[in-house]
């Protein structure tokens, strides 16, 4: 993927990755709209942001993705890349049945059938474009699980997975599959994480995930230094070492 002369939109960005890779985006002449849930936080971006485009998305909702891709499509017809960055990270126990099915299968929708929906939403306008991209957002713990998180985890497994799939299918077309492969990230997505010490500051990932977009246009995967650890632990042979050295200090660690 070149990183210029886009359009791009990036669903569930009003903070955090998403905002950050957004701006940065635009900095490099790609005309970037924002999608996300609540309009106040989408108000903000745009009176912050001047030339951030916003359209009001709530990923969990097929109704939802489907009206906002009619909203896209018809403002930016030349939209050739597709973020699909939303998604949620909760602790669950599954000791306690009650507990934690609601929290397992809303992670499920927006973590799964958020991107899947969103894909397929815009896939057909991808398809009819000289050149576009689809980037999903996997993460580190697709490949080393984190404890507390079973469901998370296993939808960013699948997420890697359904990318794979994807770029066999979309193989001889004219759109490319990207994945992004965040390591733990200060910022809000879990309780503790904006200032744990051993996730990698914001400003920081953005800068690396940057440099390695324009020097590998024709990279199929996106992985910072950090995220290495986790990510080449079965290859390496030291998979068991690699989860239990996530899972006995600080659970946000190198995840």
């Amino acid at each position: 993927m070149n990183i210029t002369g886009h359009t791009i939109f990036l669903p569930g960005a009003t903070s955090g990755i998403g905002l950050a890779l957004a701006l940065r985006l635009q900095e490099k002449g790609n005309l970037v709209i924002v999608g996300g849930r609540r309009t106040e936080l989408l108000e903000r971006v745009a009176a912050e942001h001047p030339g951030i485009a916003t359209v009001r998305v709530d990923t969990a909702d097929p109704d939802s993705i489907e009206a906002a891709a009619r909203t896209v499509l018809a403002e930016h017809p030349d939209l050739d890349v597709l973020i699909a960055m939303a998604g949620i990270m909760r602790a669950e126990d599954w000791t306690d049945p009650a507990g934690f099915v609601a929290t397992a299968e809303a992670t499920v929708t927006t973590n799964l059938l958020g991107p899947i929906r969103l894909i397929a939403a815009f896939m057909e306008h991808l398809l009819a474009q000289k050149s576009a991209t689809i980037m999903t957002v996997s993460s580190g713990l697709a490949f080393v699980p984190l404890r507390p998180t079973p469901t998370y985890n296993a939808t960013k497994a699948a997420i890697h997975m359904l990318s794979e799939s994807l770029r066999l299918q979309l193989a001889g077309t004219s759109v490319e599959v990207l994945e992004l492969i965040p390591p733990a990230v200060r910022t809000d997505l879990m309780p503790g994480q904006a200032t744990s010490e051993t996730a990698m500051p914001l400003a920081d990932f953005v800068d690396e995930v940057m440099s390695l977009l324009e020097a590998r246009p024709e990279a199929t995967e996106i992985r910072v230094r950090q995220v290495e650890f986790l990510r080449g632990a079965e290859a390496r042979g030291d998979y068991p070492q690699v989860v239990a050295a996530l899972n006995g200090s600080d659970p946000h660690a190198r995840a």
